[in-house]
């Protein structure tokens, strides 16, 4: 094997080898099959240009044309001509992939699912740019040492991106990629010096073998060189603060009180914890709040909105205050407040580094290394702390303002206007021009902040779909606001822009909304807990939770009129489809004329057949009745499960009276409603799940499309409400949401499924059911008075 052919392989798998670190990052690792063998063509390109052999820029010139065929081929080939040569459309699919790439990149967790084109035409791209990088400077210019900074460039992103667990069998595997590539350029050089210092071996021809010697002695310097480079600084005292510092050590800048916490994205596997196909449950609490419906945990504040998205703040974090925090911004003494005591244990694969917490807190009990941001009242953890598997106490206030006091609010000071109204000038304009639009007629701030709420949760026709991805750029919001579609993320961030362009101070919690009440006391708070919410801030009651996403979370009771008025239709009003006036057409009989009468001795009746005869002959008309009942009965009597249903669905999901007592039973008896429709598309109920988690089951397994689980959802969390609530209020479009679950699992199952659960439905075995228990009821009172019949006959004898 010549130098040159010896150099391009050295350089092909030094390039390949160092991409193995961006395997952790994608599942699955297909990527690289295909990545090897776009690498090897282009090396193979500048082989043969090499041999020609052409000037050095033409070399670099023919592999990069050939790059830019290869990826066009792959990744645009219905847009180029001839599927290989790029023109306009090929470019502006370019453009749209990469753009989803950075999406998806900022959407997913890691492993990122390879389904993303554009997160493979990124990573196939990004090597075949270093790997031509490094072929021009190892083979093209002959100086491997350089084609090292483009190996360390595509080693750090990989380093920076992973989580650092394995980053150190990655950094092995890319250095000795490196290595061999020095290796296979020093002997090329030493190749040509002709006769070696240190006296080479000879073949038995008296040939010299090649430098052998010199080989092996850079071998065993370049082994004990990385050696070294591994082990030397695990002796060495740590160095804080840098690059990925925050990536890999958490926050914190040394053991003292100060530091500084930089932005980060805790919302890059929010959507995906959402979706997940098995809830997973992450927190257990134990609290004393009397309403568990209003148990929002919160983990971080996002204050800082650059146009493309929130995050939080670089700020100052200091140690854990002891004792009590202190007050919460803006909380006034007259504002109503109660202490809550809450115990949470994180789950044993939950690592997260900021501490999910009610807020705001008044004091916690943790072990472990954590410091505190006062300005988000939050904690996190300090050099790798996280909440894998703790248990903590956190007291926390319960404040309970009045609309009166958040309507009479003074103007906040100037420093937080300052700070939380700014926005970035490449907002659409569309956001503040729509929040003029929803709030016109409002008093006062608090009037605007209600105005959007409902607007996007009840009045503007939003739609709640966690399959829409989050967007990035100046246009998402824009976008959402047109498509009204999204999920808790594209609410909140929305109506805290808007709020900010109202002059409403604002900023996005990320947390938890609350869980599912447990039998033994407890809340269970799962993967698709997960949530983000706007917070307000308003002066003397301090950062206020709103909830504009509809059928998450809870609505704050603050928010909510004193009064019944409300524009949302109420689903217990029975709907008023014929008036209750007599009518004024005549009846039948009072359109016989007494003329018609004189002339023909009376009215014809409108059915002849139905008229018995009156003479003496043929059957009596008690026995045309008796047959006719006879009849009747042998055709209801195989109809009689499906007239059952008809009967039950008709009084579950009828009418019923508006009052709060009234509440819990409709919900009740259409939630009965929904799972008995499950039931009879082979579903069977499992009493032993929560109402959300069998809502969730409901789901999966009759493959119910976004609309009809979206009712599902709605319905359990209806069901919840009355159950838990201190205060259950009936909640509209049930019946609706029942009927549209029904549609969609008659459209996901199979006609003899269908049909079956019309003629024969699987839920009319509740009646069997009944009957035993009612059975058994009387078989229990006839045995307790039989005592009483022996001791009365015992007497009278």
């Amino acid at each position: 094997m010549s130098g040159r052919v010896r150099l391009t392989v050295g350089a092909w798998a030094a390039t390949l080898m160092a991409a193995c670190a961006l395997l952790p990052l994608v599942r699955p690792a297909t990527w690289i099959v295909q990545a090897a063998f776009l690498l090897a063509v282009q090396s193979g390109v500048g082989a043969a240009a090499r041999r020609v052999p052409l000037a050095r820029p033409l070399t670099v010139a023919a592999q990069a044309v050939v790059t830019v065929l290869l990826l066009t081929f792959v990744f645009a080939r219905e847009q180029a001509l001839a599927g290989l040569v790029p023109g306009p459309q090929a470019l502006d699919r370019f453009a749209i992939l990469l753009r989803q790439g950075g999406e998806d990149i900022a959407r997913y967790a890691i492993p990122a699912p390879l389904e993303s084109d554009g997160i493979r035409l990124m990573l196939i791209g990004g090597v075949l740019i270093i790997g031509l990088l490094v072929d021009t400077l190892a083979v093209t210019f002959r100086s491997a040492a350089p084609a090292g900074l483009p190996l360390l460039a595509l080693y750090s992103v990989a380093a920076g991106l992973s989580d650092g667990g394995t980053d150190w069998l990655w950094f092995l595997v890319a250095a000795a990629g490196y290595l061999m590539l020095l290796l296979a350029e020093g002997r090329d050089r030493l190749s040509q010096w002709g006769r070696v210092f240190g006296g080479a071996p000879r073949t038995a021809g008296g040939e010299l073998s090649g430098a052998v010697a010199p080989v092996r002695t850079g071998r065993r310097i370049g082994v004990v060189a990385l050696g070294i480079a591994l082990v030397v600084p695990l002796g060495l005292p740590a160095m804080n603060g840098g690059l990925l510092d925050s990536v890999g050590t958490g926050a914190g800048g040394g053991a003292g009180g100060g530091g500084t916490i930089s932005a980060v994205n805790p919302l890059v596997s929010l959507r995906d914890s959402l979706n997940v196909d098995e809830d997973r449950q992450v927190l257990s609490v134990k609290t004393k709040m009397a309403d568990v419906s209003d148990l929002y945990l919160r983990i971080v504040s996002l204050d800082d909105f650059d146009g493309t998205t929130w995050k939080p703040s670089r700020r100052s974090i200091t140690a854990v205050p002891g004792g009590t925090f202190p007050t919460p911004t803006g909380l006034g003494p007259d504002v109503r407040r109660t202490e809550v005591e809450s115990t949470i244990t994180a789950a044993g694969w939950y690592a997260q580094d900021w501490l999910p917490m009610p807020y705001p807190p008044s004091d916690v009990d943790i072990r472990g290394n954590w410091r505190y941001e006062p300005v988000g009242m939050t904690l996190v953890g300090d050099h790798g702390q996280n909440t894998r598997g703790l248990t903590y106490q956190v007291r926390s206030l319960d404040v309970q303002p009045t609309a009166e006091q958040l309507s009479s609010a003074p103007p906040p000071p100037a420093d937080i206007e300052r700070d939380f109204t700014k926005l970035p000038d490449s907002l659409p304009a569309v956001v503040a021009r729509t929040a003029r639009q929803v709030t016109t007629g409002a008093a006062n701030p608090y009037d605007q902040a209600v105005k959007l709420q409902d607007w996007f949760a009840v009045t503007g026709g939003f739609e709640y779909d966690t399959q829409v991805q989050v967007g990035s750029g100046s246009e998402g919001i824009a976008r959402f606001l047109r498509d009204k579609q999204g999920f808790c993320v594209h609410f909140s961030f929305t109506m805290a822009a808007m709020a900010r362009s109202l002059g409403i101070p604002a900023r996005v919690a990320v947390g938890f909304a609350p869980g599912s009440p447990q039998a033994d006391g407890s809340v269970s708070v799962g993967l698709r807990d997960a949530h983000a919410w706007p917070e307000l801030y308003f002066e003397g009651v301090g950062w206020t939770r709103f909830e504009p996403t509809p059928n998450r979370g809870s609505i704050p009771s603050y928010t909510l009129p004193e009064d019944s008025g409300s524009s949302v239709p109420d689903a217990a009003r029975p709907t008023e489809t014929s008036s209750a006036a007599p009518s004024a057409a005549p009846s039948a009989s009072e359109s016989c004329t007494p003329e018609q009468k004189k002339l023909d001795g009376g009215c014809s009746s409108d059915s002849p057949q139905a008229v018995l005869p009156t003479d003496g002959g043929g059957p009596k008309w008690y026995a045309i009745l008796g047959w006719a009942l006879a009849g009747l009965a042998a055709l209801a009597l195989p109809l009689a499960p499906m007239l059952w249903r008809l009967r039950s669905r008709a009084v579950r999901l009828g009418a019923h009276g508006r009052g709060e007592a009234d509440a819990m039973p409709h919900t009740l008896a259409v939630w009965e409603e929904l799972t008995d429709t499950a039931w009879d598309f082979g579903i069977p109920p499992d009493e032993s799940l929560t109402p959300r988690k069998a809502a969730a089951r409901i789901v999966r397994l009759g493959e119910l499309d976004a609309a009809a689980a979206d009712s599902v959802h709605r319905v359990a969390n209806a069901v919840e409400q009355v159950l838990y609530a201190p205060h259950p209020r009936s909640t509209a479009g049930l019946t609706e949401d029942v009927r549209r679950v029904t549609a969609g699992l008659r459209a996901a199952a199979g006609r003899g499924t269908g049909l079956r659960a019309v003629l024969v439905p699987r839920s009319t075995v509740r009646v069997v059911w009944a009957a035993s228990a009612w059975w058994s009821d009387v078989r229990r009172r006839a045995l307790a008075l039989r005592p009483v019949w022996r001791k009365a006959s015992g007497q009278q004898g």
